[in-house]
């Protein structure tokens, strides 16, 4: 059966048009799944006729809540949400004062083996559907009864991995009878998947890139991030020259302060010098323990921020949310593995 939420309004439109219905039914069915509809039948406004004909041929997605987190300390919410075959991923909420933010998975697991990421460590399993992309969007704001105002693609899987499935869920998550998330208020995260980047450069999206840096020189990211040994760091800041030149978008370089191994001043100053020419912004992130890796949270990272203050260069620490709860990417999946659920 096919999946109907991961079709655009034009081809909903067309496919009941074929289907012998006005055009304007594709706008009624497009607007309902938006709403988190779970079966044909609560489309009231459609004909019994269409309603079984519909379902008989299409199957609406919905998660289910396999876990909820929600923290004392800020109100951040994590939730493992269960998939159809029983995979599961995770999304997280938080609040700030421009609105709520959703942090959304695109892929069940990851396959881009960051050294100190607990996402990647069981691998990929599949990429998400778009409507699986969008479910959490959906489905956060209905549970929560907060309304989402800004996306961030930054959960479990490289978004630029999973490109196709991304651009329609953005096209989706856009539309105007649907949830209507302007492309300004979304953040695409990458880990530096270059051909990504030059498509989304191509395309002059007006939603803001953040690139996963790291680290500024090669040796030091190779051994903390697989996927510079396919897309160096120097070819990762052209592409990222291009992007800005191309876009006029400020790119935002997310830098996991790593004790020891990226919190030196011969890095910040590398960062400054390969980030000049594009207002570039550095946010660090304190980082977080995960069991299975060697590395732990710098002792400098106020010294680092400095440094690169001394350049010239926009320097933020990304504030801790929930940090009495499992909100970090990928913790609750792994524990939810580790305790024997049937949860890949």
């Amino acid at each position: 059966m096919t999946d109907i939420k991961s079709m655009t309004m034009e081809e909903l439109t067309h496919t009941l048009r074929e289907m012998g219905q006005p055009a304007f039914r594709g706008g009624q069915v497009f607007t309902w799944l938006h709403r988190g509809v779970t079966s044909f039948e609560e489309m009231s406004d459609l004909p019994r006729a269409l309603r079984e004909q519909l379902a008989q041929t299409f199957h609406i997605t919905a998660p289910t809540v396999a876990r909820k987190q929600e923290s004392r300390l800020d109100g951040t919410v994590k939730y493992l949400w269960e998939l159809a075959d029983g995979n599961c991923i995770e999304t997280v909420l938080m609040q700030y004062h421009h609105g709520n933010t959703v942090c959304i998975s695109s892929q069940v697991g990851c396959r881009m083996g960051c050294a100190f990421c607990a996402s990647t460590i069981a691998g990929k399993v599949r990429d998400l559907t778009p409507s699986e992309m969008l479910d959490q969007v959906l489905f956060t704001q209905l549970d929560s009864g907060r309304e989402i105002s800004n996306i961030v693609l930054m959960g479990i899987g490289e978004p630029l991995d999973n490109m196709d499935t991304v651009l329609r869920f953005l096209t989706l998550v856009n539309h105007p009878k649907g949830l209507n998330i302007g492309m300004r208020h979304i953040s695409l995260s990458t880990c530096g998947v270059i051909p990504g980047i030059r498509r989304l450069a191509e395309l002059q999206l007006q939603l803001t890139l953040s690139v996963s840096l790291h680290a500024p020189d090669s040796e030091t990211r190779s051994r903390i991030m697989p996927v510079n040994r396919a897309y160096d760091v120097e070819e990762l800041f052209a592409a990222c020259h291009d992007y800005f030149q191309k876009t006029g978008r400020r790119i935002s370089f997310e830098y996991a302060m790593i004790d020891g191994v990226n919190d030196h001043d011969w890095q910040a100053d590398l960062i400054a010098r390969r980030i000049a020419g594009m207002p570039g912004h550095v946010n660090l992130i304190p980082l977080n323990d995960v069991v299975e890796s060697p590395f732990k949270p710098s002792r400098r990272t106020a010294a680092f921020q400095k440094r690169l203050q001394s350049h010239g260069v926009t320097a933020t620490v990304r504030r801790s949310l929930g940090g009495d709860i499992d909100a970090s990417c990928g913790q609750l999946r792994r524990k939810a593995m580790e305790e024997g659920r049937n949860l890949q």
